[in-house]
């Protein structure tokens, strides 16, 4: 099985590095993604998740992918290549991807900023500062500062907007088959009620950081070959 992986707010395809060296690259093609504006050169529109999606679409249809394991709000963009005409994408495999509302922990606060630049200069401060005894934080700060800023900035603004008028979660389960997966003490608590409601395959990784791919690589290779095996 051919899979794409994309990489969550900010980062890019560098956190999937880690999962190139498991038992999961052994049984299935890894094909990871540098979305535009984050690895790859920015898009000439506007970086939102519709223009992302449409382009992870037509990733996916050029690489043969039937499956796509995406990070955070990259979940959602998952849910739209996956939804889009021609797509060949059957199964989400989403790490810690957004729910609710409450899981735009970084992409949500763009929309408090009026450009770009002034979106970064309040973003990478914070997150360097909050990385100081962080190896797994200080290597996404050290990626974020590698990001497009007006694609970041897009992005945020975009994901924020969406998630203030619709539901993730609900969008994510209704786009194809999906394993969550998840450490519950990541998660906002109103994320988690949903998620123990809403009838979607789950796997836990306790005490894994919200980038499992860095931390706990094999854990979570094993774990997507369950989800991968038990849906075949």
């Amino acid at each position: 099985m051919n899979i794409l992986m994309i990489a969550g707010f900010g980062d890019n395809a560098s956190m999937y590095d880690p999962l190139l060296l498991t038992k999961l690259a052994d049984h299935h093609a890894l094909i990871p993604l540098n979305l535009p504006g984050f690895g790859a050169p920015p898009l000439a529109q506007n970086a939102t998740l519709q223009t992302l999606g449409k382009w992870v679409c037509d990733q996916a249809i050029k690489q043969e992918a039937t499956a796509i394991i995406a990070h955070s709000v990259a979940s959602i963009i998952a849910s739209i290549a996956a939804r889009a005409d021609g797509s060949p994408l059957q199964h989400i495999l989403s790490l810690e991807g957004n729910l609710t509302a409450k899981d735009a922990y970084f992409s949500g606060r763009a929309s408090e900023f009026d450009g770009p630049k002034a979106f970064r200069d309040w973003f990478l401060p914070r997150l360097t500062e909050n990385a100081k005894d962080d190896p797994i934080l200080a290597r996404y700060a050290n990626e974020v500062t590698k990001a497009d800023p007006k694609a970041l900035w897009e992005l945020g603004n975009d994901a924020h907007a969406f998630s203030s008028v619709g539901h993730p979660g609900e969008f994510l389960n209704a786009s194809a088959r999906v394993t969550y997966v998840v450490n519950p003490d990541n998660c906002a608590e109103e994320s988690m009620a949903w998620l123990s409601t809403s009838g979607i395959s789950t796997t836990e990784l306790p005490g894994a950081s919200h980038w499992p791919t860095i931390d706990q690589p094999e854990i979570l290779a094993a774990g997507i070959l369950r989800a991968l095996d038990r849906d075949s």
